[in-house]
Parts: C-alpha cells; structure tokens; sequence
C-alpha cells in the first residue's frame, strides 16, 4: 500500500528532501558544486561537484561516512536552521574559495574541509574549539575563518593550528553572527565578510544586552530549563551591530557607519575587487543608504540613498559591482522595482525586479515578473541589453558564473524542480533530481484580476468595495475528477495573505496541499491579496498602518472571484479558511470580522498581537507600538475576541522562537474572558516550522476533520 500524502509530505519535508540546490560556480565555469541527499525521504544533505570536462556527478562528502551526529548540533547552529528555514539535516550550508578548490563545512559543530578536485583528499574533521558555526575560506584557499561559541577563529591550514581573532567581551557580544533580525527579516545571515585580498576581515560585533529576555519553556519538559531568547519585540531595543577590520598583522579599526543612534540595521554588505561597500537603515526603515568603506581607515562616505514615506525594501543580491566597477542597484521608479546599472535605469516599467542573482564580469543575471505568479530570469549586459533565458511561463532560480548558468525550474506542468547546467562552451547537462514524485497532480485555474465583480455581495452585507488598482490574483483547485453535476462543495480559502510571500505563483509544488485539500472534498480558493510581493511597490505598501484590512477585504473579493468563475460550484454557505504564520493571523481575522462570509477557521501560528513580534517586520508597516497605537489596535485580533460566532482552531508550537506561543495563549484567553468557545491544539517541542514528520502528517488530517465537522451544519 502506497503512503498517504501527508505522510509522503511530511517525510520528504514538503518534497524537497532529494533536489538538487546550494549551487555555486567556479570563476571558469568549468566546475559547479551543490548539495543534495541521496533519495527523496533522506534528510542528510551531502556535498557534490559536477565538472564540466566529464566525469558526471561526484559525491565530494557523505556525512554518515564522517560519523555526523545531528543530536549535538550547537544552539547557534540550531537557531541558524530556524532562520533559514532548513529542515534537512547533514551539509545544510557551505564556503569555499575563490577558486573552488576548497569547501568548508561543518558537522556537529565541527569544522570540516574538502577538496573538490577530482584527486584531492578525502574530506576530514579539524581539531579546534567546538560549536563551530559558519566557516569560510579566504579567497586563496589557505586559511578558514569561522564562529565559535561567540569568537571569531581563524585556521590555518599550513600550520593545522586555530587562532582566536576576535572574543566577546562579555556574554552578551558575539563576533562573526548576523542578530536576530538580521538572519530572519533581511535574509543576512553572515556576520563576517573577507577581503577579496584574504588579507583582512569585516567582522560584526553584536551586543544583544539592551534586548528584552523572553525564556521559551516546553511545558511538557519541566525538567529542562526554560531556554532565555534575546527578542527585540516592536519598539523595544535592538541588538547593536558595530563593524570592526581585522588585517592581518592584528589591526583592529572600527567602521564608522552610523549617521545616528537612529541607524541600527546593517543590510548588506559587498566586498569585491571593486572595493567595500554596506548597505545601511534607519530604524523606520524610510531610507537606504549605500556607503563606501575605506578598508584601511574605517571611514564612509555615502554613494546614494533610497527614500520613500513609507519604507524601502531590501531587495536581495545588491549592492553588487560588474567587472568594469559599475555599480549594480535597483530602485522603485513608475511603481516598479527597476535594475539600475552605473546608475542608468535599464529595466521598462512593466518588468518587476525581484532579486539579483549574480554578477559575472559585464553580466547581471537577475530574476524579475511580467506577471506576478511568474517569476523568469534574466540577463543584462552593457550594450547587449536584455534578454529572457526562461521564456517558458514558471518560477525560476539560478547562478551565474565564469559563463557558466545554472537555472532551476518549477511550473505547472511537471513535478519538483529541475536543475540544468549550462557550460560555457556552450553544452548542457542536467542536475539529478531524486525528489519523490507527490502523487497528485494540482488541478490549478489561476484567475484574470479583472474576473472579481464589483457589486458582489456575501454573506449578511455587501463586499467591501474592490480596491483601487489591481485585484487580488486568484486560484482554484476542485477535486480530482469532480464533476458540476456533483453538486456544490464546501469552500477552504487557503491564503498567506501577506508580506513577502505569495501562493499564486505558476508551479506545481505551490499547490501540492492545496489539491490534497481540494481531493478531499473542497474548492480551495488561494489568493494573493493586497501586501504581497510581485505587483509592484503601491500593492505591497496598501498595508501601511493596516495589516488587517486591505488582506481580508481581498481575501472576500477574492471568493467571489472564484464563485463568479465557477457558477453553482462554490457552497458560499459553507466557508472555512486556513493559514500558518500571517495565513494563521489572516484565517483568525477572517472568522472574527467577517463571520457573515467565513464560518469556520484553523489559525496556525498566528501573529495575535503585533506588539508581540519583532522590531523590523512590525515596525515597518505599523510604526512602533508609542508612536502609532492606533495601528497596532487596528491590527490586533484581541480586542475583537468577544466577536467571536464560528468554530475556531488555534495551533501553536511551543517553542516556536518566531511567533511565540503567547500569541495564541493571549487570543485564548480573550476568547475564554468574553465566554467565547474555540479549540486549542499545543505543539510540544515544536518550532515555527514544524519538521517532525508526525507533527506534519497529523496536522493535515486533523485539520481535515475540524473543517468537515464545523462546515458540515453550516
């Protein structure tokens, strides 16, 4: 007997256990590595090398071979996987050399190095402290810096001897790591950057002593200790980031970045041949400033700066430099976000930069939407302009170096991702995919915008005026083999709904739960409202100072996009809606202000109370707790528990570091203080992202029968 979907998902991690990903390319483009295991339910991640010259695929270091134990993972290294998001186990991550010559790993938090030479040596452990987290070699290949326990150590491979560069000097400091923030709201998960000399090293100082402790606790442990988490919640201090250069003979100078105690975030950071660069915020984050560093006297002097009165994003893969030393930026111009090389925009209006991926000599390879639920890359070369490598439609990823391409690709039509290797010379060979087939395939209708009618009503009273510019994007997946004459079927929303996410996106695997929901006897409707990335900056920025209202007003237009599309198919009588994170947040809101069109919600890891999550996030859209009150009280769902009519299911893991448990603890009793019944399902020893295969297959069917029996009577 095949293994049901949900427990197929949870095993393969959502199917991604298996796939080919971590690509990095040699600066001749003759070798690509990357990590993969070694069948679509292995968790362990192994490193890998493909050669242009022939030869194949070859297994470069297997972490069972080298006796890797995940039960001793260092905390830091734990908290790392959290931010990332990784939920494989083995070579999660790794560095290398300006020639890829050399890898650094580790593994138990044990520094490891390999050649990636077809006749190098094996891959071994080195002898140093332990808890190492993030080792890096210098550009030449001889020495690897890396993090331990706070202190930033150097290893020199000549000698087989480790030098301590950098010690906290107290247990609040750390040298060599990206803060809270940094890691999980601007995606810098680095806190040490080498010179493209190897001479000398930008190096973060985090002091986290001003940060408010919160102590996470599993209550189903008593026995251990409640674990204290340095948590910067919106308007409280943040950790502060200091910049220090560390040369080589010893030298220590510090980088003067701050205009002002206002300037806490460092952004980016580029260090090349075409010199040091940082990309710095203000903490209302209405500014950008890009700065030069002096590398020997620490001074800076600012490039430009982006404003907008609202915020700017950080947008991944800039500040980056091509080979002529023109600079590589992008700015939001026509309500687009437009690349900007040598400070020429070279982008029209109606192509939506999303990030950018590399640089490799004159080129920019980039990823940017003519339609928002796609995503192709491109290239732009001074004089040569633009030109779409993945004209197909799809989501597509990639690296770029030594003219070398390697581009990933996911559409509607085929299972999983597919890895290609484009060889300079101009040949090709695909990256093994060993992810396991789902066994389902996605019945997916994506919707037009203008299909949402304006004079719709649902429920008791009329829908919300549909907003000003472009409606929500909208998709549909009915039963496999469902039939009109099969009769109306109940209806699952089944959104995120909000920042930096979309669901409407053209590729299978978006869908792959939804259809499983869909087979089980629902329309599942998911839609990409207001907020969301991909339609340009007035989209994402309609929910400044609101995070509740423009979402669930598009999240109504949406399903009655849906019933429009579908006449008679949809059950508008019979409404329940699902999310996990700001889906959690937005399915709870759903059932608490608009009970006359939703009846029925399962809210995973809601945000409850904004004041209760962090500095950048929040303060971005709502201002800080004093300074706007008003926001955060538009956006809470406490105040609105007693309004509370329809079944209710809230989840939470209890050791979630992200949204912390006391968000659904406080929603609890605000509902049970206003005599209001819902449900509560706790997760013990369950983060954010819920790994644990029984955790992962069990919520799907839980939550099955918690929608067919409060939809049932509806």
């Amino acid at each position: 007997m095949s293994e049901s979907f949900p427990r197929l998902q949870a095993r393969t991690r959502r199917f991604t256990l298996g796939a080919p990903r971590g690509f990095t390319i040699s600066p001749d483009g003759a070798r690509v590595a990357f990590l993969r295991s070694q069948g679509g339910t292995d968790p362990v991640t192994c490193l890998w090398v493909l050669e242009r010259d022939g030869g194949g695929e070859r297994l470069v270091a297997d972490p069972r071979a080298l006796g890797a134990d995940e039960a001793n993972l260092p905390p830091e290294e734990r908290a790392r996987r959290e931010r990332s998001r990784e939920q494989a186990g083995g070579i999660v991550g790794y560095a290398c050399d300006a020639g890829l010559t050399l890898a650094a790993f580790t593994l138990a938090g044990r520094l490891h190095l390999a050649r990636l030479a077809e006749d190098g040596e094996s891959p071994r452990a080195v002898e140093g402290p332990p808890g190492v987290i993030d080792p890096r070699p210098d550009p030449a290949g001889t020495r690897v810096a890396y993090v331990s326990e706070g202190a930033l150590w150097l290893y020199d491979l000549a000698t087989g001897t480790s030098t301590a560069l950098a010690e906290p000097e107290s247990p609040t400091v750390r040298y060599g790591l990206a803060d809270f923030v940094a890691a999980e709201e601007m995606s810098r998960m680095r806190g040490y950057w080498w010179s493209p000399t190897g001479d000398a090293l930008l190096v973060a100082r985090v002091d986290d002593a001003a940060v408010h402790r919160w102590h996470i606790a599993d209550p189903a442990r008593p026995e251990q200790p409640a674990a204290a988490l340095a948590y910067p919640a919106a308007g409280t201090p943040n950790a502060v980031t200091e910049l220090y250069l560390l040369a080589q003979d010893g030298r220590r100078t510090q980088v003067a970045w701050r205009s002002s105690p206002a300037e806490p975030y460092l952004a980016a950071v580029t260090w090349d041949a075409a010199g040091l660069v940082i990309a710095v915020q203000p903490r209302d984050q209405r500014e950008l400033r890009l700065l030069r560093v002096d590398p020997v006297s620490g001074g800076c002097v600012e490039i430009l700066t982006e404003a907008d009165p609202r915020w700017v994003d950080i947008v991944p893969g800039v500040p980056a430099y091509l080979s002529s030393g023109a600079l590589v930026w992008t700015t939001d111009a026509d309500d687009a976000r437009r690349l900007v090389v040598d400070g020429a925009l070279v982008t029209p209006p109606t192509l939506k930069v999303r990030s950018v991926l590399d640089t490799d000599g004159d080129t920019v390879l980039f990823s940017a939407s003519e339609d928002a639920t796609e995503s192709r890359l491109w290239t732009y070369r001074p004089g040569d302009g633009l030109t779409c490598l993945t004209p197909a439609p799809g989501v597509f990823g990639g690296r770029r170096g030594g003219n070398t391409t390697v581009i990933v690709a996911q559409d509607l039509d085929r299972d999983g991702g597919r890895a290609v290797v484009h060889w300079s010379d101009g040949g090709s060979v695909p990256v093994r995919s060993l992810a396991e087939s789902p066994g389902l395939t996605p019945r997916v209708t994506v919707l037009p915008p203008a299909v949402s009618p304006s004079g719709a009503e649902l429920g008791a009273r009329p829908m919300p005026a549909p907003p000003a510019g472009p409606e929500p994007r909208v998709a549909v997946l009915l039963p496999t083999g469902y039939r009109t004459e099969d009769g109306p079927l109940p209806v699952l929303m089944d959104p995120y709904g909000g920042p930096h996410a979309q669901r409407v996106l053209a590729s299978r695997a978006a869908f792959l739960t939804s259809q499983w929901f869909a087979d089980q006897g629902f329309a599942v409707v998911v839609a990409d409202g207001r907020g969301t990335p991909g339609r340009g900056p007035s989209y994402e920025r309609a929910v400044y100072r609101d995070l509740a209202t423009p979402v669930l007003e598009d999240q109504v237009s949406a399903l009655s996009a849906a019933s429009a599309a579908f006449p008679g198919v949809l059950d508008l009588g019979r409404v329940g809606i699902r999310g996990w994170s700001f889906g959690g947040y937005l399915a709870a809101l759903a059932v608490l202000r608009r009970p006359d069109v939703f009846h029925a919600a399962v809210a995973g890891a809601p945000v409850t109370d904004w004041s209760l999550y962090d500095t950048h996030y929040t303060e971005r859209y709502l201002g800080t707790p004093e300074g706007d009150p008003e926001a955060y009280r538009r956006s809470s769902l406490l105040s609105d528990a007693a309004a509370l009519t329809r079944p209710l299911l809230l989840i939470h893991g209890l050791v979630d570091d992200n949204v912390v448990a006391a968000h659904t603890l406080r929603l609890s009793s605000a509902l049970l203080a206003a005599g209001r019944p819902h449900s509560v399902l706790p997760l013990s020893g369950v983060t954010h992202m819920t790994p644990q295969e029984e955790v992962a297959e069990n919520l799907l069917l839980l939550q099955v029968d918690f929608l067919r029996s409060a939809l049932g009577g509806s």
